[in-house]
Parts: structure tokens; C-alpha cells; sequence
């Protein structure tokens, strides 16, 4: 018989748990940044765990001397971005006057008129279209200098974060066997074996994933410098560094990476003729940017998803294709990473499964 008591007991416990799960999730929030640190150490140490086998294995180093060795790869990387970059950004963020809004504004509104004036010579009348759609009185380029601030004010704290990661990096690769020592005094003898081989083919596919995602980006971008090159583009280096960079997002990041391509092409060639020089430029940094896809996309891409994390193409299609729609952007970054630690966990717990069989059978 249920009485006022157990259901005052029920309540009780109901708000409980919810003032619990708010109190968790606010203190989650507030260490965000302790998490971001975190996943990134984790990403670096899939990445190093190979670099550091090879120091131990290969070099014969002692455990200590490896790991150090493997961190001073990441720094020395990192370093390298650094002072390559730094300086690019000062002096050609400046040809691009990024900060000067009112300069944006004004290569803007040229182009446009360029745009009008061609379109007009082959008797399309769009130039008073354009002029009463009045687009660089409703376009807000203040979001320039304001994300520009932000970048700034993250630069600020990103020496503390690069020491905080790197630290938990070198503890993440010195210890990575006292935590799996650790991880088996908590993990239920019954589930032990599959527990620490799913951590063990997890940690191989997810390194052999992040190092050729960056052997991805590497190629990506030395081609797409070599395009800019070719077709005098100045800015090239953070062009196709941008780019590069935006062909994380699967599928969508190209795309944005030619609209970003083409409007840096356009206005650097602001003042020269726009049907003899600017369109046809354009038009040629377009395809060579369309050839750099077609040689990732058939070439790189497969190498790293297919042979990487044991996934057919189209499956990992499939995958981030959902997640976009699920999570949008961020879905479609982790898609293929949680897609191959579920496989993984999925073999290990569920063998007899039919579609498990199916999907995990080259892993």
C-alpha cells in the first residue's frame, strides 16, 4: 500500500537527484576549460603513444628519455607554428586590413560595383538591383575587430593552457601504464579482458586516425599553397592555412574554404579589371581549389578513414552525415572518433550480434 510517506520519500529523492544533476552540470561549466585541456592531452597522447613506442623500441630509449623526447616533438612543433605564423599574420593581416573596418567596408562596396559594371556590359541591368538592395548598409563588418578581440584575448590565456595540456600530456604518456594498473582495481573482474582490450584497440585506431588526419591537413595545405603560388595570390600562406584548417569539418569545410579563397582572392586584386584579371583569378584559384578536393577526396580521405579506423567509405559517410544533422558542426568533427570507439565496444561486449559482426568485421 503506498502511503504519504513513500511518496513524500519519492519526492524527496526526486528533487534530490535534480538538484544533483543541476549542481553537476553548473560545476562541469565551470571547469570547461579543465576539460578542454583534458580531450586535447588525450588527442596528443594517441597521437604520441606511437612516437614514443618508437623512442622505446626502435632508439632504445628508457621510458622517461622517450616520453621527454616525444613531448619535445610536440613543443618543437608547436614553436615552429608559432614563429611562422606570428610574424605572417602581423604583416599580411595587415595587407588585409582586417582591423579597419571601414576599409572592409570599402573593398566591399567596390567589388560590388566591379561585380554591377560586368554584369551590365553583358546587358544584365543588376547595378541599380544592387544599388537599392543597398547590401553594405545592412552588412555588419564590426564582427571583424570583435572576433579579432576575441582571438586576441584567447591568445592571452593560451600560454597557460599550452602548459597546462603539455603537462598533463607528459603525465598522460609517462604513466600511461600505472593507469591501466589503476583502471584494473576499479574495473569488475567479469569484464575485465574486454574492458582493457577495447582500451587497447581504441587507443591504436584513434592514433593511427589523428596522425593521418595531420598528414591530411599537411598535404591539403601544401597544395593549396602551391595553387595560390601559381596564380600570385598574396596572403597565400594564410589562405591556405585557413583553409586547410577548415577541411576538418568533412564535406562542408571545403566549401567554405573556396568562398573564403575566392572573396581573399578578389579583394586582393581590388583596382586591377575585374573580367580580364579578377574573374578569370578567381575562377582558376576555384578550380585549382576544386582539384586539391578531388585528389583529398579520392586519395587522402580513404587512406585515413577507410585503412585508419577499418570503416568503409561510405559508412563513414553515412555516420557523418547523421551527426551533422544530430550536432551540426562539432558532430560531424567527432563523428568518426565516436563512431570507432562504439565499433570497438561494440565487438568486445556483443560479438554475436549479426550487424556488430557486419560493421567490426575488419577490426
Amino acid at each position: 500500500m503506498i502511503t504519504s510517506k513513500i511518496i513524500a520519500n519519492g519526492i524527496l529523492r526526486a528533487i534530490g537527484f535534480l538538484v544533483l544533476a543541476v549542481v553537476s552540470l553548473y560545476f562541469i561549466y565551470l571547469i570547461q576549460s579543465v576539460l578542454i585541456y583534458l580531450i586535447v592531452a588525450l588527442i596528443l597522447t594517441l597521437i604520441g603513444n606511437p612516437i614514443l613506442d618508437f623512442f622505446k623500441n626502435r632508439l632504445k630509449f628508457k621510458h622517461i628519455l622517450a616520453t621527454i623526447a616525444t613531448l619535445s616533438i610536440f613543443v618543437l612543433i608547436i614553436a615552429g607554428f608559432i614563429l611562422l605564423f606570428i610574424p605572417l599574420i602581423s604583416s599580411q593581416g595587415e595587407n588585409l586590413s582586417v582591423l579597419n573596418t571601414s576599409e572592409i567596408e570599402k573593398k566591399i562596396t567596390q567589388l560590388i560595383n566591379q561585380v554591377a559594371v560586368f554584369l551590365e556590359s553583358h546587358n544584365i541591368d543588376s547595378k541599380q538591383m544592387l544599388q537599392e538592395a543597398n547590401i553594405t548598409s545592412k552588412l555588419n563588418f564590426n564582427f571583424i575587430p570583435n572576433f579579432l578581440n576575441g582571438v586576441l584575448s584567447t591568445i592571452g590565456s593560451f600560454g597557460m593552457g599550452l602548459a597546462s595540456v603539455l603537462f598533463i600530456t607528459f603525465f598522460f604518456l609517462k604513466d600511461r601504464l600505472l593507469f591501466i594498473v589503476g583502471a584494473k582495481k576499479l574495473i569488475p573482474d567479469s569484464h575485465e579482458e574486454q574492458i582493457l582490450n577495447s582500451v587497447h584497440k581504441i587507443n591504436h585506431l584513434l592514433s593511427r586516425y589523428f596522425i593521418g588526419l595531420l598528414l591530411q591537413l599537411f598535404i591539403v595545405f601544401i597544395l593549396y599553397v602551391i595553387v595560390l603560388l601559381i596564380f600570385g595570390i598574396p596572403n597565400l600562406i594564410i589562405i591556405a592555412f585557413l583553409s586547410a584548417v577548415l577541411n576538418i569539418v568533412p564535406y562542408i569545410g571545403p566549401l567554405i574554404a573556396s568562398l573564403l579563397a575566392a572573396i581573399l582572392t578578389m579583394l586582393s586584386n581590388l583596382g586591377s579589371d575585374f573580367q580580364s584579371v579578377i574573374l578569370p583569378t578567381t575562377i582558376y584559384v576555384l578550380i585549382g581549389f576544386w582539384l586539391v578536393q578531388v585528389i583529398d577526396n579520392n586519395v587522402s580521405q580513404p587512406l585515413i578513414f577507410s585503412k585508419s579506423v577499418s570503416s568503409h567509405p561510405l559508412e563513414i559517410f553515412l555516420v557523418i552525415l547523421i551527426a551533422g544533422f544530430l550536432s551540426g558542426i562539432l558532430g560531424m568533427i567527432i563523428a568518426v572518433p565516436l563512431y570507432t570507439i562504439f565499433k570497438v565496444i561494440g565487438k568486445e561486449f556483443f560479438p554475436e550480434n549479426a550487424i556488430i559482426q557486419l560493421l567490426t568485421k575488419n577490426i
